[in-house]
Order: C-alpha cells, then sequence, then structure tokens
C-alpha cells in the first residue's frame, strides 16, 4: 500500500511560481512511474509530467517552465513550476504506478490515468491574472 501526500500550492500571482511536494509513504517498487496530473474545473484530469529513474516527460503546455524531480532517499517527487499562468489554475495530484512496455518505446510512463494506482489527495493551485 502506498500513500501519497501533496503540499506546497497555493495561490500566485501570473509569471509567478511555486513547488509541488508529495510524500510518499510505503514501496512505490524500482522502476515505477511517478508523475503530477492536474485537474481544471469543468475539465478532464490531464498528465502534466512524469518521472521514472532520471528519465522525465512534460505536457507541451508546461514544457520549459516546469521541472519534475524525485530524492529516492527521502521517498519525496516535487514539482518546480515557474512562470504560471492563469491556465495552469487546477487541484493537482501526486500519482504513482507501474511503468508500461511496448516494443518500440521500451519501459515508459504514461499520461493515462488507469495506468495510476495510488493518487494522493490533491493540492490546489491558483493563479490570478
Amino acid at each position: 500500500q502506498v500513500q501519497l501526500i501533496e503540499s506546497g500550492g497555493g495561490s500566485v500571482q501570473s509569471g509567478g511560481s511555486l513547488r509541488l511536494s508529495c510524500a510518499a509513504s510505503g514501496s512505490t517498487g524500482s522502476g515505477s512511474c511517478m508523475g503530477w496530473f492536474r485537474q481544471a474545473p469543468g475539465k478532464e484530469r490531464e498528465g502534466v509530467a512524469t518521472i521514472r529513474y532520471s528519465t522525465t516527460t512534460y505536457a507541451d503546455s508546461v514544457k520549459g517552465r516546469f521541472t519534475i524531480s524525485r530524492d529516492n532517499a527521502k521517498n519525496m517527487l516535487y514539482l518546480q513550476m515557474n512562470d504560471l499562468k492563469p491556465e495552469d489554475t487546477a487541484m493537482y495530484y501526486c500519482v504513482t504506478g507501474p511503468s508500461k512496455y511496448s516494443s518500440g518505446t521500451g519501459f515508459h510512463c504514461t499520461y493515462d490515468t488507469d495506468d495510476y494506482k495510488y493518487w494522493g489527495q490533491g493540492t490546489q493551485v491558483t493563479v490570478s491574472s
């Protein structure tokens, strides 16, 4: 059983920065994916960033502005968010789940919500213009 607890959300003005943290308890498994999803009011949940070992992926909407990282010794996951925009306003969720395998890509992380068994309770990020 894995428990994920997010923190670091808040309200900032456009152009500001926030750093989200996620504390994981229990074994997430070597080679597993960890990531961040978000959900804005009235919209579907969407993947923001993933990390597996040192391999990271980002949604096009956050590339160059967000950075995902993890500290395995502390069982922590982070999301540094810079140059925030009003469209980044959402509830942000920390997730973990097994990586997927395909012959062309090898082991990789996805943005499919069904691939992530464990979810945190979420932390709210609000960006005002």
